[in-house]
């Protein structure tokens, strides 16, 4: 499906060695004409770390989407009865993230973005990154990827030696995994 003028929802989580791959993941659906609504996680708008200052992170993607981030659950929570996106992104998509999602937590502003745009019976695209989805996050992954109207962006091992359980998706395939779902398809393969 073309997302030209498709409203997507593009959240951003705590994997913070994968934002640059996140950011970039957002401008190509830009740059294929989406409009784009940042969506952050607490740790992403409270945190800086050695990848970048969270006041830094929040005007790159403000600029780049043209609105302001959305950074609490009382700014989430009217995504769902405004029924404005199309879709949902949560680029990165860390293990912190998977587990709540799988388990019903709605803490946080992506976990209220989610749940209050899944109400309206459309679809979630994650970008998994995670150091444990091997290990005790498989079991998450694996309940949401037997979810209605969730789709996973096609993830692998980042490093199979030194880190033999983390998993992270590719996040170049964002566009392609979203176009696919809003089609109500699974991007193929899943596992690179």
């Amino acid at each position: 499906m073309d997302i030209k003028g498709k409203k997507i929802g593009f959240a951003v989580t705590g994997s913070f060695c994968t934002l640059n791959r996140a950011l970039n993941a957002a401008q190509s659906l830009k740059k294929a004409g989406a409009e784009l609504y940042p969506i952050f996680s607490d740790s992403v708008w409270q945190m800086n770390t050695k990848f970048g200052l969270a006041a830094e992170w929040e005007q790159r993607f403000s600029s780049l989407c043209g609105r302001e981030v959305i950074k609490t659950i009382v700014e989430a929570e009217p995504i769902g009865p405004g029924n404005f996106l199309d879709i949902m992104a949560v680029v990165p998509c860390s293990g912190n993230t998977l587990s709540k999602m799988a388990h019903g937590i709605t803490d946080g502003p992506v976990l209220m973005a989610v749940k209050a745009h899944l109400r309206n019976q459309k679809p979630v695209v994650l970008a998994v990154s995670t150091n444990d989805g091997l290990g005790r996050s498989m079991q998450n992954i694996a309940t949401l990827m037997g979810s209605k109207n969730i789709y996973m962006v096609p993830f692998s091992q980042d490093d199979p030696v030194k880190k033999p359980y983390s998993l992270v998706a590719d996040m170049e395939a964002t566009k392609a995994t979203v176009e696919s779902a809003l089609d109500g398809i699974q991007i193929q393969p899943i596992l690179k």
